[in-house]
Parts: structure tokens; C-alpha cells; sequence
């Protein structure tokens, strides 16, 4: 007996240790998204830069991928272990991007997919909306109001830079995200049990998007991703769903930029913007409706635990309340409010 509890208490301990290593990673993360903002912020007052979009835009991309996926993932793959992992492990890595015997229907989820993230983002922007709206009514600060703000995206300025958005947003995103948050986060947090990697994985890829609205629909996103990579067992068939969903969004982004590049004159443009719009929408009302038909199906499928000694809200708890997380949370906070958090301690620190 006594064997056993050694054995798990080393067990929890290395459990500990891969969490303050995610919350070092997360940490990096955001720290260098500080960083590359930054240089960004340089390179646009730079006149041969700020004189020519298309370069400049580029130039950011570059760093953007540089900083905000590439020094995070290479700092996830170092400190989890990945390299040795995968060496071990001959063939895993390309075994995870093999196509599963049943892709077709693996992909089949992308309407469900994109009904559950969107539904829920829509609830989020009307919730937000009325806190927004009660907010106002109170008085309350202008930064506070702000902080319950949509995130809004600004087209590219012309074309080159609008294919550049194209392959960032579809392809690279998909790609680097999903080889960070389902490939090195899962594979790390899978010996404690599939439930915890999905659902860790997916909060800590909802932290990595651009806003307070963004984090929710893209955690929900994530835990879907995160069932589908558990069910398949593939990277493959995650990253081709997250860049169908990407697609969408990036689509829409495109033809706005397409409208701005001929000053919004062109009415070919401007229909078919309509028309993305609506099938937007009626993508979304689909998706809910494949959603609610899928609830018992996916009740049917139960995750295996692989760590049943140890509650999940025990190990929700030891990973919330590891210094590396507390950090990270804070820098997640002030990121998602455009430093809102800095500033309201600043000006309590000044009163």
C-alpha cells in the first residue's frame, strides 16, 4: 500500500511540474506577443516601411509567426519533452498526420463545429451587449466599457497583403496552433488522463486568442477539436477542421478587403460580401441544429481516464493554482483588455 501512494504522490508531482511548465510556456507566449507588438509598432514609422503596405504588412506577418507560434512552440517542445517523446517514439509524429480510415466522416463534424463555436460566440457578443448597455446606465467607467467590447479585425489594404492574410489566417494558424495546443499541451497532459488534456488544452488555446469575446467560443472550439483528436487519435483531421473553420472568417475578412482595395464602389463585390454574410448566418443555424442531433451520440462516447486515483476537479485546481498559471492568467487578462489591468493598477498606485 504504501508503494502504491509513493508511486502516486511522484505521480502528482510530475502532474504539477508539466502544469507550471504549460503556465511558463503560456508566459512566453504572451510575452512575446508584447514583443512582436512592439517591433510591429517600430517597423510602422520606419518611412520606407510605412511607405510601401505591402512589405510592411509582410514584414509583420513574419514576425508575427516568428514570435507569437514559432519561440512558443519550439519553448513548449524543450520544456514537455517533445523532442525526446517523438524520438522515442519512431513514426508517432508522422503517424499523427496520417489520414484516418474514416476522415470523410471526421470532417463531417465541421457543420457542428462551426453551429457549437459561433452559437456561442453570438451569445457571448449579446451578453456583452447587455452588460455594455446596464454599464452605461450606471455610469460606470468608459475603460470598464471597453473591456466588454467585440474585437474588431481591419481588413488588409490590398491584395498581396490580402493573400498574405489568406495563408496566415488558414494555413499557418491551423497548422503551428494545433501542433502547440493538440499535438506537444495533449500529448504532455494525455498520461493524466484524456478528459484533463482536452479540457486544458482547449482553456490554454482559448487564452491564445485576441479578446475577452475571442476566449470563449474559442475554448468551446478547442474542446471540440480536443474530443475529435482524442476519438481519432490524429492531428491530421484537427488541423484540416480548425483551417475549414479559419477558412470561413478569413473568407469574409478577404472580400472586405477586396471592397476597401476599390474604395467600396464595386457592387459585384459588395453583393457577394451580402451573400458571405447570409451564408454565414445560415452556416451557423445548421451547425446548431447538427449539434443538437449529435448531443446523443456524444453522450454514448465516454472519454477513458487513465488517472482515475485523482478527481478532475483536483487536477483543474492543482493546474489553476500553479505560480506559472497565476502569471499567465494576469498576462492573459491584461493582453484580451489591451492593457486594461496595468493601467487601473497604475492609476490605484497614483491615487
Amino acid at each position: 500500500m504504501e508503494e502504491v501512494t509513493a508511486e502516486q504522490n511522484n505521480k502528482i508531482k510530475d502532474y504539477k511540474i508539466v502544469c507550471a511548465k504549460l503556465g511558463l510556456v503560456m508566459c512566453v507566449y504572451f510575452l512575446c506577443s508584447i514583443i512582436a507588438a512592439s517591433i510591429v509598432g517600430v517597423l510602422s514609422h520606419i518611412s520606407i516601411l510605412s511607405n510601401n503596405y505591402a512589405l510592411l504588412y509582410t514584414i509583420q506577418t513574419v514576425i508575427l509567426i516568428l514570435f507569437v507560434y514559432g519561440i512558443p512552440t519550439l519553448t513548449a517542445a524543450l520544456l514537455l519533452g517533445s523532442f525526446r517523446y517523438y524520438s522515442k517514439n519512431t513514426g508517432r509524429l508522422r503517424k499523427l498526420y496520417e489520414k484516418p480510415k474514416r476522415l470523410a466522416k471526421a470532417l463531417g463534424n465541421f457543420p457542428a463545429m462551426y453551429g457549437l463555436g459561433y452559437g456561442v460566440n453570438l451569445l457571448t457578443i449579446i451578453v456583452f451587449y447587455i452588460i455594455r448597455r446596464l454599464s452605461a446606465r450606471l455610469d460606470a467607467s468608459i475603460e470598464l466599457q471597453r473591456f466588454f467590447e467585440p474585437m474588431a479585425f481591419e481588413p488588409p489594404q490590398d491584395l498581396i497583403s490580402a493573400f498574405i492574410m489568406l495563408i496566415l489566417i488558414v494555413v499557418v494558424a491551423a497548422v503551428l496552433e494545433e501542433f502547440l495546443t493538440r499535438g506537444i499541451m495533449y500529448d504532455a497532459l494525455k498520461p493524466y488522463g484524456a478528459g484533463t488534456a482536452i479540457i486544458i488544452s482547449s482553456v490554454l488555446f482559448g487564452f491564445m486568442h485576441g479578446s475577452i469575446h475571442m476566449i470563449f467560443y474559442t475554448t468551446v472550439l478547442g474542446f471540440a477539436l480536443g474530443y475529435i483528436r482524442y476519438a481519432t487519435d490524429s492531428l491530421f483531421v484537427v488541423t484540416v477542421l480548425h483551417a475549414m473553420i479559419n477558412s470561413v472568417s478569413a473568407g469574409f475578412l478577404f472580400l472586405q478587403a477586396l471592397a476597401k482595395i476599390t474604395d467600396e464602389a464595386n457592387e459585384l463585390i459588395n453583393s457577394l460580401n451580402d451573400i458571405y454574410m447570409v451564408a454565414m448566418l445560415a452556416l451557423i443555424v445548421i451547425g446548431i441544429v447538427a449539434i443538437i442531433k449529435k448531443i446523443p451520440v456524444i453522450k454514448k462516447y465516454k472519454i477513458t481516464n487513465s488517472w482515475e486515483e485523482v478527481k478532475p476537479k483536483k487536477k483543474m485546481a492543482m493546474f489553476f493554482l500553479s505560480i506559472p498559471v497565476i502569471i499567465m492568467l494576469i498576462l492573459a487578462i491584461d493582453a484580451h483588455t489591451e492593457n486594461l489591468l496595468i493601467s487601473l493598477i497604475v492609476e490605484g498606485i497614483i491615487q
